[in-house]
């Protein structure tokens, strides 16, 4: 599958192959019925163009993570996650986290091409996700960024004891 996204971003010009990811990743999150159109590479014209005005990104030297910073930056509903195609426990960018819309892409260091995760644990050969700092995990996860008790985000750091006896534990 890869292959068919090099392939479809040299053709169309590669420099806008963030672009493409950002619209196909908020169409599909949205439920957008033209996901499928964008998905296959149709109707993306516009939408891009629209998307590079309204956020005033250049993507003319290529999508790297100052891009990546302006677009979380402009005014938007989204956080956008990044994970390495060569390493997928490396996360290479994660933005805003006070929005629960992700948009999980994942990008080639070889090509320098992004492309949408629409099933992240499946595409990563992980069993589980943490909410809190994407971190994919197969069997236990310890976050900094989660409560370890009742897995509130941001921490609420509970006294443990407290829960712990309320529970019945000793």
């Amino acid at each position: 599958m890869l292959s068919a996204v090099k392939e479809y971003c040299c053709r169309k010009g590669g420099i806008f192959c963030l672009a493409h990811a950002l619209i196909k990743a908020m169409a599909r999150l949205n439920g957008d019925p033209k996901y499928k159109s964008h998905r296959d590479g149709k109707c993306l014209k516009q939408p891009i163009q629209d998307l590079l005005n309204a956020s005033g990104v250049d993507l003319m030297n290529g999508g790297g993570l100052n891009e990546l910073e302006q677009f979380q930056n402009y005014p938007s509903d989204y956080r956008i996650i990044v994970y390495d195609c060569l390493s997928p426990d490396r996360v290479i960018f994660s933005g805003n986290s006070l929005w629960n819309k992700k948009l999980y892409l994942l990008y080639d260091t070889d090509s320098g091409l992004y492309n949408v995760i629409t099933i992240l644990n499946v595409t990563m050969a992980k069993r589980y996700i943490c909410n809190a700092c994407d971190t994919l995990y197969d069997f236990t996860h310890k976050c900094d960024k989660a409560c370890s008790v009742c897995t509130a985000t941001p921490p609420c750091f509970k006294d443990q004891s407290i829960v712990v006896h309320a529970t019945g534990g000793s």
